[in-house]
């Protein structure tokens, strides 16, 4: 007679057989893709507390597990100014999860909340800042963020209704401070909703974003640009179940040629420029 399985060993099981198709399917697949994951990697598996790291952080040790490559990991897990409750939620739920987290403190909340004009942008960049050095003292070479599919839609729209830009967010990047170093994003073809179904399955409670900014926010409606994505693609995924399937393709699908201007390699291409060039081709072909 089989044993029963223990709470982490359930939760485990969803994965690979509920949720293999919504979640197990599209990490190999963004791993595959991408090439996020290489023979004799030792990678920090950056873990904010919310449900996307978390997962993430099971993923990454199932592919440890059962995979072909060999690496190491690292769960780490940085404590920016968390209040007790979320500091304890996340010691527990990693308990449940059976993760081994590796935990350092900064001011980073403390910092980010001092100033008027950007603290979200401001804090994410020191967030990263202080998790590459963490990691590289561990002997990291790469470092795995929770970033989902829906994140990357929702940055590309966010870029366009805002920044006046066509601007993707990238499945692994080079970091420039921080010389041998790489970020990876291994949920990059996992959506959003897949995870919340998973979570809510196992009757997991993960915390949200819990920066002070974020807890004076909370009644503003709209004050997040973020969350006005996620409502405008919400509102049309009711009309096309596929909307998000083909926001994300169409960024692996962009098509140069029909652009009026263009960036590239830290230069623009002005229009006159491009249509020459175009036209120069054409003549040739």
């Amino acid at each position: 007679m089989a044993r029963p399985l223990s709470r982490c060993g359930e939760i485990e099981r969803s994965i690979v057989k509920k949720f293999r198709k919504q979640l197990w399917h599209p990490f190999i697949e963004a791993v595959k893709r991408y090439s996020l994951v290489e023979e004799g990697d030792r990678i920090a598996v950056c873990i904010s507390g919310g449900k996307d790291s978390m997962l993430l952080a099971k993923l990454m040790e199932l592919l440890q597990r059962y995979g072909e490559r060999r690496f190491e990991l690292v769960f780490l897990a940085m404590d920016p100014g968390y209040n007790e409750a979320n500091k304890n939620r996340i010691i527990e739920n990693a308990k449940t999860l059976e993760l081994p987290l590796t935990v350092f403190s900064s001011d980073i909340f403390a910092a980010a909340d001092s100033v008027e004009n950007s603290p979200c942008y401001l804090c994410a960049r020191m967030r990263r800042g202080h998790l590459y050095a963490k990691a590289k003292e561990l002997g990291c070479n790469k470092i795995a963020l929770g970033h989902h599919l829906n994140d990357v839609i929702e940055t590309t729209l966010i870029g366009m209704f805002y920044g006046a830009q066509l601007q993707g967010m990238m499945p692994k990047i080079k970091s420039r401070n921080f010389e041998g170093m790489e970020l990876v994003r291994p949920l990059y073809c996992v959506k959003e909703d897949d995870i919340v179904a998973w979570a809510k399955y196992n009757k997991l409670e993960f915390i949200r974003c819990a920066c002070r900014f974020t807890e004076r926010a909370a009644f503003d409606e709209g004050c997040s640009k973020r969350q006005e994505m996620k409502e405008l693609i919400n509102n049309l995924k009711a009309k096309d179940p596929q909307i998000e399937d083909n926001l994300f393709t169409a960024l692996h699908a962009v098509c140069l040629d029909t652009f009026p201007g263009l960036k590239a390699g830290g230069k623009k291409y002005a229009f006159d420029e491009l249509y020459e060039e175009r036209t120069a081709k054409e003549a040739d072909d």
